[in-house]
């Protein structure tokens, strides 16, 4: 167990050396980006790592972007840019929705004019058949 703290605590402290390297601009091991990426190939642990075992320091390590650099992280620009794609998509879904609907409404008011209208010539063939007045010209249909 403690050579599992050991190890713990030796990780979190490669990690925070590689924090201070790369907002100081002095990489050893990555391309010095600041990115989750960079860090864990500059402490040299994996990168899930610092999402799952050492979350709090890939979230100082943003802070830090933020505060020091007046930057946005690049994980931050790509979720906002992906965001803002996402909202023109749903937008444009939604008109695309809205002329869907706006169409099958015509159609059904189109089908039921249509209908009533037959209905309404098929009652005028009846009167006409049962009546004794003869049109002096053929009815339009």
């Amino acid at each position: 167990m403690s050579h599992d703290r050991t190890a713990h605590a030796a990780e979190r402290e490669r990690i925070n050396a590689a924090i201070n390297r790369l907002l100081t601009g002095a990489p050893t091991r990555s391309s010095g980006s600041l990115t989750v990426e960079a860090l864990a190939a500059e402490a040299d642990v994996h990168r899930m790592a610092l999402y799952k075992r050492h979350s709090d320091l890939r979230e100082d390590f943003n802070e830090r972007i933020r505060k020091e650099t007046k930057q946005m992280p690049e994980g931050e620009k790509r979720l906002r840019k992906e965001n803002a794609t996402l909202r023109q998509s749903l937008k444009d879904a939604r008109a695309g929705e809205a002329e869907a609907r706006w169409i099958v409404e015509q159609t059904i008011l189109a089908s039921a004019v249509l209908t009533a209208n037959s209905k309404g010539n098929e009652l005028k063939t009846e009167q006409r058949k049962e009546s004794n007045v003869i049109p002096m010209r053929k009815p339009r249909t």
